[in-house]
Formats: structure tokens, C-alpha cells, sequence
């Protein structure tokens, strides 16, 4: 038995293939991409608590890095925190996207060339990325690090080229 084209049970097959198929996102990428949206959003909310409850150990971390002049750590001690916790908010949220998930990026590489910078010189520092606070002590090498950096870098840029660059039409 033949289905004739104009089927209703084969209109609904076209209709789900043009929502779901080379011109939109699978339903199962679109939650991939909250997911990965969110959960770097969760990172960098919790990354920024610590350091902006302690500006000043966390001034010290940056001191530890000795790559920005002495007069930029403070102003850095205190707005890096407060960018993370905005554009952690920004990724949960869904608002201004396209500029969170671009400055996420673009934070997380100059994080990775910072650490990666260090391990060049053969300095081995607390990381200052998640706890600087006395009574928590981050636990890793520069290398894992870097990785850990790395893996949160590629989650990002793929939510940028997917959404952003190589956006299938919705």
C-alpha cells in the first residue's frame, strides 16, 4: 500500500524535517547548547564569589602571575570578579548573549595564555581561579589547570560557532 504525498501523517514528517533538519537545530543541540550555556554561566558565578568577598588575596594572586603592572592589580582584583559574576549571570539568563558568550571566550583564553605563560617561565602559583581564601586551598598543577581552562574554552567556543557563526536557520 502506497502513502500518497499529500498525507496528513507525511506532511508532518516534512514539517518536523524542515524544524529539525539542516535548517534547524536538533532538538537535542538546542538543549546541549543551554546546557553548556548554563553551566559555564554556574562556573563563572562561582568562580567570581570567592574573589570578590577577598579583592585583596585575590590581588595577590594576580601579583603572583607578575604580568600586569603593579598599579593595574587592584582595579583588576576588583572588576575581573564582578565581570565573571555578570556574565555568569548573562549565560543563565539568556540575556545579551552573543556578548557573553564572546567575552567568555575571550576571558578563558587569556586565562589559558596566563597560566600557560607561567608554566614557561617555570613559576608554579596558586591558580587564583575558583578559592583564594586562607581556609580553602585550591589542589592542581599548572598543566591540570590548564586543562581544566582548556575543556571550559572548547565547551565555549563551541556554543559561539554553533549559535553564533555556523547558526542554522530556526
Amino acid at each position: 500500500m502506497q502513502q500518497d504525498d499529500n498525507s496528513p501523517l507525511n506532511k508532518d514528517r516534512t514539517s518536523e524535517t524542515s524544524r529539525c533538519g539542516q535548517t534547524g537545530l536538533m532538538p537535542v543541540e538546542r538543549v546541549l547548547l543551554i546546557v553548556i550555556r548554563i553551566f559555564l554561566g554556574a562556573v563563572f558565578i562561582y568562580a567570581s564569589v570567592d574573589k570578590i568577598l577577598h579583592p585583596a588575596t585575590f590581588a595577590l594572586a594576580i601579583y603572583n602571575y607578575q604580568i600586569l603592572p603593579n598599579e593595574l592589580i587592584p582595579l583588576t582584583a576588583i572588576v575581573l570578579p564582578w565581570l565573571e559574576l555578570f556574565l555568569g549571570i548573562g549565560l543563565i539568563l539568556g540575556v545579551w548573549l552573543p556578548g557573553c558568550v564572546f567575552m567568555v571566550n575571550l576571558l578563558m583564553l587569556i586565562f589559558i595564555s596566563a597560566l600557560v605563560f607561567n608554566i614557561i617561565r617555570g613559576l608554579d602559583i596558586s591558580c587564583g581561579c575558583f578559592s583564594i581564601s586562607n581556609k580553602e586551598v585550591e589542589v592542581g598543577t599548572m598543566v591540570g589547570y590548564v586543562i581544566r581552562d582548556m575543556v571550559l574554552f572548547l565547551l565555549g567556543i563551541y556554543l559561539f560557532l554553533r549559535r553564533y557563526i555556523f547558526r542554522p536557520h530556526d
